[in-house]
């Protein structure tokens, strides 16, 4: 087995490493909301594309920028921040843009696996050789030059095929149970709809509305119904508030669907007290305020939080799983109302702006009836996703150094 720099791979058999376009070539003005996906870093999450709130612009614009368009088997990779994360493209993302903030890597098939390349990119030791490689010390910047410069071991292409196979296996399961959960949790978001937004509830037809609402639910705020809590950030100088047990929650770590587990950073107990958060239990409901405005999870288990996010507590009759629906119900609410000079921004008085109906408390049993076990399983079914991430990421060096021989 050989190696290889991706340039000598790409010069010596064909192949492409580009930057996405200048910005002179797309501007804010190109974006519509319908059109032709353009990825950017932002949407480049566990190795995949997250087509939620991606960027577009019409197709005869994208059509002028064709040299970057993404074909199945693309990699993708942020040009500056999180260069430690690229993206793999399927064949139903084919036809997406290589954004302005991005780089795409086409390498030679015949030669280098492009699925292979992928699993190779996601290697601690690729990882760390780019972070070292990489320029900037504010923001970490990546160019094709440095990308290039990136050695790859060139198994035969046979044996490629057998590793690319073995992780595959990982990832189908993987991708399969996010679909099961995508799918449950719609269903959960649908019944919340029709019962308390469309009001077609069990017994809506007997039910008599009062002052614009059924009978027996009432007229708050936001504010009124749930505690609005806050988060903070331990000195990040000083090493021992950092790298423990306890999940640190940013807007980073927003999910698309219920739970919130995995962080990309973590605090020691001395960190926690010395740091504005609270450690908040299991179903503690955060919704980001600054920047991404609006991104709602229930944490899987106990988390701090920084102050870009708030922690929110139901007051009874809710609970923090009706909470959460009616939150994603209504996120736009709380965009619309979002300000600030730098970037969007909500605060404590936003939830006070809020309008917030709380059903009559049998009816929200009833609804938690049927939602509690979709939520059930979206827990397993999260908790089994990390589970095989767990396998495969530690499977992956073994089969790259042949110390699992396939």
């Amino acid at each position: 087995m050989s190696t290889s720099t991706l340039s000598e791979i790409v010069e010596s058999w064909g192949g492409l490493i580009q930057t996405g376009p200048f910005g002179s070539q797309l501007h804010q003005h190109d974006y519509s909301e319908q059109g032709i996906p353009v990825v950017m870093p932002k949407d480049i999450r566990n190795g995949r594309i997250n087509e939620s709130g991606i960027a577009r612009i019409p197709e005869g614009k994208a059509s002028q920028l064709s040299r970057h368009f993404l074909k199945a088997g693309s990699v993708v990779f942020p040009r500056r921040g999180e260069i430690s994360k690229c993206a793999y493209i399927n064949e139903e993302q084919a036809g997406f843009l290589c954004g302005t903030g991005c780089i795409k890597i086409e390498p030679p098939e015949e030669k280098l696996r492009s699925k292979f390349l992928f699993y190779f990119l996601g290697l601690r030791q690729s990882v760390e050789w780019l972070e070292r490689n990489a320029v900037g010390t504010t923001m970490l910047n990546l160019n094709t030059k440095i990308l290039g410069g990136l050695k790859v071991p060139l198994f035969a292409p046979k044996k490629q095929d057998e590793i690319v196979e073995i992780l595959s296996a990982y990832d189908d399961l993987i991708e399969n149970n996010r679909r099961r959960i995508q799918l449950l949790e719609q269903a959960a978001r649908l019944l919340y709809k029709e019962w308390f937004v469309h009001l077609r509830f069990p017994g809506h037809e007997h039910t008599p509305i009062i002052d614009g609402v059924p009978e027996g639910w009432e007229k708050k705020t936001a504010f009124e119904v749930m505690d609005v809590l806050s988060g903070g950030t331990p000195k990040t100088t000083n090493p021992s508030y950092w790298d423990g047990h306890i999940p640190f929650f940013t807007p980073k770590d927003a999910t698309d669907f219920a739970y919130a587990h995995d962080t990309e950073k973590s605090i020691t107990e001395a960190g926690l007290k010395n740091c504005n958060s609270n450690l908040y239990p299991k179903d503690t409901v955060f919704i980001t305020a600054r920047g991404t405005v609006g991104k709602i999870n229930l944490a899987q288990c106990p988390m701090a939080m920084n102050q870009s996010c708030y922690a929110l507590v139901a007051h009874p009759p809710l609970n923090q799983h009706f909470l959460y629906f009616a939150l994603v119900d209504g996120v736009e609410q709380f965009r619309s109302r979002a300000v600030g000079a730098v970037f969007d921004a909500i605060v404590r008085d936003t939830f006070k702006l809020i309008p917030f109906v709380v059903p009559d408390e049998k009816l929200i049993t009833a609804f938690m009836e049927h939602v509690s076990p979709m939520l059930a399983q979206i827990d397993n079914l999260s908790g089994q996703v990390r589970s095989l991430r767990k396998a495969r990421d530690l499977l992956l060096p073994k089969l790259m150094n042949g110390e699992v021989a396939v």
